[in-house]
């Protein structure tokens, strides 16, 4: 099963979208800042990430940078996930590097079509 890295600080939001994906199949691992992200994917290198922009000691968008800069991450696809909904934002994630966005609350289908999409 492909592994997906949630970077996300909010417990309740790393809480259910761990056990919805999950239940759908994906072997998941948690990472509750950017920094500690970064180190995850160097570490673990997993198949996807769905990764906060609003995290602490290192925000989404550096770590989203941080990562695509890396030759041995870039391939690594990245969703940025946001509860902040404005073009702009969207328009930020992708300058980043991200490879998709959506927003939360995360609709599950929509973001299942995104992941499956990009593995």
């Amino acid at each position: 099963m492909p592994n997906i890295l949630i970077v996300e600080d909010n417990e309740m939001n790393r809480d259910m979208l761990s056990r919805r994906l999950k239940r759908k199949g994906y072997d998941i691992s948690i990472a509750v800042d950017g920094q500690e992200g970064l180190d995850m994917m160097r570490a673990d290198r997993p198949d996807l990430v769905l990764m906060d922009m609003g995290l602490p000691v290192m925000d989404g968008w550096t770590a989203t940078s941080n990562a695509k800069a890396d030759d041995d991450l870039k391939s690594i696809p990245i969703i940025a996930l946001t509860a902040h909904a404005l073009e702009q934002d969207r328009i930020k994630a992708m300058d980043a590097g991200a490879d998709d966005f959506d927003t939360k609350p995360v609709n599950l289908n929509r973001l299942l079509e995104k992941i499956t999409a990009l593995l």
